[in-house]
């Protein structure tokens, strides 16, 4: 892909999905980072779910910047998916099941914690695919580059 593709991907909307997706991707990290190190003990199911939304807005992250490679668009789908099915899950099992979640997690509440943003950021994140699928040029540009890397 091209830096001027590149750039025509990534403006207006998708500047701000993905700098939304890179704080949330921050924000988890530290939060499971602290709540690990200091108090793992006490809801090590929680923290470690607070880990697992870290990796996944971290790839989510990194997928939608290099969206316009196919296989990276590809990446990108599966992290959105699993974040939304991560945070319905959760979010559900944290209401109907609180004593699982001692203290909450980035997901507890479906995103509670975070003004329901994990909740709410999936859906764009969805749409931005769907409207922003890697021209067939973009796509057969990368491949080869793509293939020589492997």
């Amino acid at each position: 892909m091209s830096s001027r593709s590149a750039t025509r991907r990534m403006t207006g909307i998708g500047r701000v999905l993905v700098i939304v997706y890179a704080v949330m991707a921050l924000a988890a990290t530290g939060r499971s980072f602290v709540q690990i190190v200091q108090r793992f003990d006490e809801a090590p199911l929680a923290y470690s779910l607070s880990a697992l939304a870290a990796v996944v807005y971290i790839l989510a992250t990194l997928a939608l910047i290099f969206s316009g490679s196919r296989s990276w668009y590809a990446v990108a789908w599966a992290a959105i998916c699993f974040e939304l099915a991560g945070v319905l899950v959760v979010g559900t099992l944290s209401l109907l099941l609180p004593e699982l979640f001692q203290h909450p997690s980035v997901w507890s509440v479906y995103g509670y914690g975070y003004l329901f943003i994990p909740l709410v950021l999936p859906f764009f994140g969805i749409w931005w695919l769907v409207a922003h699928r890697p021209r067939p040029t973009e796509a057969a540009a990368s491949a080869p580059r793509e293939r020589a890397k492997a």
